[in-house]
């Protein structure tokens, strides 16, 4: 008789190769099946922005940082949307799974709360880079801009990607209720990302809110994109890249412990 044990064993290996690739696959295919939302909407949200911001100030507002503001602004709204994304990615998928009752679904599988984690962050990922590559054409095509560090780009899109990813995961198993999961959003996540340098530089702001600045991790993001495309940033990089990679590795560990505990998961 096989005892509780053997049942729980796992006979696959030390990773769950076909069940996070199942789970990460999920995640894609949830977003891909509705991509004119998903896809098509952040790339017609980035074009306003960028029309708006070209109306109503134009030429007039001189060169920041050595380029035009149009150009300044496009690598902040480009990181802005994967931001948005990436969390809506995870946040949406666990929190419709909860309210409905169907997160017994994923988490019955044999999946470690690392393979958990890692199979979520892996559709965030993949819809952040889909986005923002979308984007990045639309501006060498309409804007006639250049991408001068494209690793650095890339690096900083992936880790807002996987922060995001995370953050929305730790939402998720916090919130019981859209609503409340519609309060992180308005009060965390899109105050944190337009107050971040997505539209100005941090040498506009008085010495204080400069500090304050200094202190939000998405800053760190956008003047990491903004590096990667216009090669000048308020920070250095390898600062930016220290604090986003410390802050990640604190948010996937607090979603790996919560998954690890079952907290929170039934709504």
């Amino acid at each position: 008789m096989a005892t509780i044990s053997d049942m729980g064993e796992r006979r696959f290996g030390r990773v769950n190769w076909l069940g996070l690739y199942t789970l990460a696959r999920r995640e894609v295919m949830r977003f891909m099946a509705v991509w004119s939302q998903t896809l098509m909407a952040p790339l017609i949200t980035a074009g306003l922005f960028l029309v708006v911001f070209s109306l109503a100030i134009g030429p007039a507002r001189g060169e920041v940082m050595g380029v035009p503001f149009l150009h300044f602004i496009a690598p902040g709204i480009l990181m802005m949307t994967v931001i948005q994304n990436a969390f809506a990615n995870t946040s949406s998928s666990m929190i419709v799974a909860k309210v409905q009752g169907n997160i017994v679904d994923t988490l019955m599988p044999p999946l470690s709360p690392g393979e958990l984690v890692a199979g979520y962050v892996a559709g965030a990922v993949a819809r952040g880079l889909i986005v923002a590559v979308v984007i990045v054409v639309m501006m060498v095509a309409v804007i006639g801009m250049s991408v001068e560090h494209p690793l650095w780009l890339i690096t900083f899109v992936v880790l807002a990607s996987v922060l995001l990813g995370a953050l929305g995961i730790a939402a998720a198993i916090y919130a019981n209720k859209f609503d409340e999961m519609a309060l992180i959003t308005n009060f965390v996540v899109t105050p944190l990302s337009f107050l971040s340098g997505t539209f100005y530089s941090l040498e506009t702001l008085p010495p204080a809110l400069q500090v304050i600045t200094h202190w939000n991790p998405f800053f760190y993001l956008i003047d990491g994109a903004r590096y990667g495309v216009i090669g000048a940033s308020d920070s250095s990089p390898w600062l930016g890249l220290a604090v986003c990679l410390g802050v990640t590795a604190g948010v996937l560990l607090l979603c790996w412990i919560w998954f690890k505990r079952g907290y929170r998961m039934k709504a």
